[in-house]
């Protein structure tokens, strides 16, 4: 077959192949602007393409659903910027003018300079509906650039953030609420506490004094009078846990982490933990620490914390048994302080429900007193101070419950015992001479405690006022070794009638003592920041009450002291 009678078949393929080419071609223009045109009508959101000078050339059926205009209203006639409110807009430019150093006047140029200039631009303005109605939107705005990468318009792509801010206001309403609420819970637990311990304190304050009384009282007596105190003592002690617990969970508890000497606290804890051990029989060893460990905590809280373990080794130990009280370094940076107990020990089961609140483990139907709730409290605090709690038990054997703390860094031992207080201890014996001790409080009942109690000291005269402003009356025309105040008084505070007393040269010398039913930390450190001497609280215990009455003593005495000496010179 000749050459050229082939021509007629490849040129068919020929053809053939192009047609295919061509459909190929057309479809995917088609499936392009299909795509295009989905995306210029749909109504989720709106594009709206502008000339380089700023003028909607393009104007999508989102963008008129959601603006009200129609594509004919606003192509070739105005700005984006036309469409937003005005005072944002000026609002961009200052900003956009700090920003980059540069003067940018408002309108279209505050919307589109960093786009011009190549930088991705996402603004959140407010636009304005043909109607006039408002909404925000969040717009994505772009140059666009042809094949000589001059600029030849601007695409603006905007949705409805609406939702979202409707969202973060209802969430920013409901903080808001929150914070109300904690705020009131705070003020609640506050006064709540003082009305509690108000008349618990004259249950517990007359009980001591018919306990301690003369005559003694009765057998009869003795036996009821112990079971009132029992109970009193019992009842505070809740109202302290519930409180702590309280204020813990509404995060309103405050810490004022420091340095602190473990061998100071664990002094200050068989101190005060050795009685209750004698009582019961129970031997207490405390380690003699050859490093002077400091931790990073809130000293009182960690007294508070060793205070609770001990006390439980000790009512849950079996009779003539004994604790042992361990400390040493456990890790880098931390060490552990352990309570072991020679007690019954707890099953796993009892240890994995050990920390719930109101959970005594079936202890609640034996003779020993407790709340359910010291343990709980034991956890929140040493988890605030950044440390860990734990337990590790035998049944038959006993228990060492454990925390760890972080050390404090520079290990060099703090001496809490300032100059002034070491300088009372260095003086002689105050002479027998007739004292002044003034208290301030309009509650009857308290003032009738404070009475017979300082009818046990002869060395002391009392002078009573009602409220505020009569105390410092009586303070500047008596001048008394000592006042002690409340703080919830008639009239004027007791920590404004501090600030008076503070003020005046004739009374600023005289140590006051705080006595108050509001006991809860936050109030205690207000008290002692605004200038009390001490911080007494409320339901009064006889022998810190003595003792604290001595301190205040001794350092008007000291202040005397070196007045005299001061006047000499």
């Amino acid at each position: 077959m000749p050459e050229s009678g082939r021509h007629p078949t490849v040129a068919s393929e020929g053809a053939k192949a192009a047609g295919i080419t061509e459909l190929r071609r057309q479809a995917a223009l088609l499936k392009t602007g299909a795509l295009q045109n989905a995306i210029l009508t749909s109504a989720n959101f709106s594009i709206i393409a502008t000339d380089e000078k700023g003028i909607i050339q393009l104007f999508n059926v989102g963008a008129e659903r959601m603006l009200g205009y129609r594509a004919a209203e606003v192509v070739n006639r105005i700005r984006p910027s036309d469409i937003h409110d005005p005072e944002e807009v000026m609002a961009r430019a200052q900003a956009l003018s700090v920003e980059l150093d540069t003067t940018i006047t408002p309108g279209f140029e505050a919307l589109a300079f960093k786009a011009s200039r190549g930088i991705e631009d996402i603004y959140e303005l407010t636009y304005i509906c043909k109607d006039g109605s408002r909404f925000p939107a969040i717009v994505s705005i772009t140059a666009l650039r042809d094949d000589y990468d001059d600029i030849i318009g601007y695409l603006l792509i905007g949705t409805d953030n609406s939702v979202r801010k409707q969202v973060e206001l209802e969430l920013h309403k409901a903080m808001s609420i929150a914070e109300k609420a904690n705020l009131a819970k705070s003020d609640f637990l506050s006064s709540m506490s003082h009305e509690l311990r108000t008349p618990l304190g004259a249950i517990l304050g007359f009980a001591q004094l018919m306990e301690s009384g003369t005559p003694q009282p009765t057998p009869s007596q003795k036996r009821s009078i112990d079971q009132i105190l029992k109970a009193g003592w019992y009842l505070l002690e809740l109202i302290n846990e519930v409180l702590d617990l309280a204020l813990i969970e509404s995060g309103k508890l405050s810490l004022s982490p420091e340095p602190v000497s473990l061998a100071d606290v664990m002094l200050e804890c068989q101190t005060m933990i050795e009685p209750q051990a004698q009582q019961r029989g129970i031997r207490v060893s405390f380690p003699r620490l050859e490093v002077p460990y400091l931790v990073e905590a809130d000293r009182t809280r960690v007294k508070q914390i060793l205070i609770n373990l001990l006390s439980n080794a000790i009512k849950y130990n079996r009779a003539d048994g004994s604790v042992v009280v361990a400390c040493a370094v456990s890790a880098p940076g931390r060490v552990r302080i352990q309570v072991q107990d020679t007690g019954e020990g707890l099953s796993p089961e009892d240890i994995a429900q050990l920390f719930q609140p109101f959970n005594r483990l079936g202890r609640a139907a034996i003779t020993e007193e407790g709340t359910g709730i010291g343990l709980v409290v034991c956890k929140r605090l040493v988890e605030l101070m950044g440390g860990v709690i734990g337990v590790e038990s035998t049944v038959g054997k006993g228990s060492a419950f454990w925390i760890e703390l972080n050390l404090a860094t520079g290990m060099h031992h703090a001496c809490r015992n300032t100059a002034v207080e070491g300088s009372i201890h260095e003086l002689p014996q105050a002479p027998p001479n007739l004292r002044t001790l003034l208290y301030v409080e309009d509650n009857p009942a308290n003032l009738m405690l404070v009475e017979d109690l300082v009818a046990r000291r002869s060395d002391i005269r009392l002078l009573t006022a009602r409220d505020g402003n009569r105390g410092i009356e009586i303070a500047r025309a008596e001048l008394p070794d000592v006042i002690l105040m409340d703080i919830n008084l008639p009239g004027i505070s007791g920590i404004q009638a501090l600030k008076v007393l503070a003020q005046d040269p004739v009374t600023a010398r005289i140590p006051v003592v705080a006595l108050s039913a509001n006991a809860v930390p936050r109030d205690i450190a207000r008290g002692m920041e605004a200038g009390f001497f001490r911080y007494l609280t409320k339901p009064i215990k006889v022998n810190e009450f003595m003792d604290t009455l001595d301190v205040a003593l001794k350092f008007a005495d000291a202040h005397s002291a070196r007045a005299g000496v001061a006047g000499q010179s």
